[in-house]
């Protein structure tokens, strides 16, 4: 038993600076291993009024790719006027660092025996945490998931010729639940700010009428979710935002790793997930850790549930696996833990060739640079391999 609380956790569109940022950095991981699978990336991005700043060290045989382009055609696709931050006037300037001769190391995972397996060690040392609960159908819990529905009903409807086209693509939204007894109760608060267009004639009346019945009645009734007369709802409490994006703030590759993860409701490494290959085990430590809390869950085996783990530089395999069920468990957490070991190999390169992280980016439109925005968990519709619930079976 838990005394009530409140919990909020906050989501961005796609014309926040941080995630344009993001969706930059990962649409240069797409583009890499598009061209070369066995790629090596790392690609980090700031952005400020009119300029962006991009860096990437790359071991691959891609051939060279104009970084710039691949950043302008990220920032079109956002939908910013020009007059507010445009695709192809914008300054982008770029440091491309070549490791391809000292460390390109190619390797088809899939034919590799386990010995060999074993020998691929974390390059980095980090402690990553998946996270999973019974509070909404993606396992997810309901405040994040709920702001990043928000977020995405505001992208859908903004910019030229859609339903709001005076709103710019920059926008936040943060939700709040009651809970009670650990199990949340009741919406208490959705609150949103939106930017809008320096020439826009909109006053705040018509804003706040627009995002009232266009976006946050149109999330809450196809979500089926319940509120009443007590639900506060805020609109631009400080009044009309003129102007928005790079413009009014800046933004950097990363900054968002709770948005990214579980809007703080659970613990998150706290480094970037984006901008980073998929041997990188600070972000493909935290897929695998949320597949194995997920499908406890979903097996039944708790209705929460977080796993922790911990690599360090030199070792194929977790020195630490732990997990937590915060009492809502049907086995001791050692238990779940050590079932989690039988069926899953957490080992770095496994990871990488059980998921098929390497062959993700072959989709339409790429893989990684969707995860960007609006989170890279609870992304079922994405279809990402680490959402999948396979394993409840061989788990119960």
């Amino acid at each position: 038993m838990t005394n009530p609380f409140i919990f909020t956790s906050e989501s961005v569109t796609r014309g926040h600076p941080d995630k344009l940022c993001d969706q930059v950095s990962d649409a240069i991981i797409d583009h890499f291993l598009v061209q070369d699978p066995h790629a090596r990336v790392v690609a980090e991005c700031a952005v400020s009024s009119g300029v962006l700043f991009v860096s990437t060290h790359f071991a691959s045989t891609a051939s060279m790719m104009d970084i710039s382009e691949i950043a302008r055609r990220t920032i079109d696709d956002i939908g910013y006027p020009k007059e507010v931050f445009n695709a192809k006037d914008c300054t982008i300037l770029s440091s491309i660092m070549d490791h391809t001769q000292e460390d390109y190391d190619p390797l088809e995972l899939e034919s590799l025996n386990d010995m060999a397996i074993d020998k691929i060690t974390a390059r980095q040392q980090a402690s990553v945490f998946g996270y999973a609960c019974d509070q909404t159908e993606d396992l997810m819990p309901v405040p994040i998931w709920l702001a990043h529905r928000m977020a995405a009903r505001i992208d859908s409807v903004h910019g030229h010729k859609k339903k709001l086209s005076y709103l710019l693509p920059d926008a936040e939204v943060q939700v709040g639940f009651e809970f009670n007894d650990g199990k949340p109760s009741r919406l208490h608060s959705i609150a949103v700010v939106t930017t809008q267009t320096e020439n826009s004639t909109v006053e705040l009346e018509q804003l706040r009428e627009d995002i009232n019945h266009k976006v946050i009645h149109h999330v809450l009734k196809k979500e089926k979710i319940a509120h009443d007369d007590t639900t506060q709802v805020h609109i631009n409490p400080r009044g009309a935002r003129r102007g928005g994006g790079p413009a009014v703030h800046s933004g950097l590759t990363g900054r968002k790793s709770s948005i990214d993860t579980y809007g703080g409701f659970a613990r998150f490494s706290g480094t970037a997930l984006s901008g980073k290959d998929p041997m990188r085990i600070d972000r493909v430590g935290a897929y695998i850790a949320r597949f194995a809390a997920k499908n406890v869950v979903a097996a039944g085996l708790a209705r929460e549930c977080e796993v922790q783990l911990s690599y360090t530089i030199g070792q194929a395999s977790p020195v630490s696996l732990r997990v937590r069920t915060f009492g809502s468990g049907e086995l001791d957490d050692q238990v779940i833990a050590d079932r989690l070991r039988e069926v899953i190999d957490f080992r770095v390169g496994a990871i990488v060739r059980d998921l098929k992280l390497k062959t993700l980016s072959n989709q339409p439109g790429g893989f990684y640079n969707k995860l960007a925005v609006y989170g890279h968990m609870g992304r079922r519709k994405l279809d990402v391999p680490w959402e999948k619930t396979n394993l409840t079976a061989q788990l119960k």
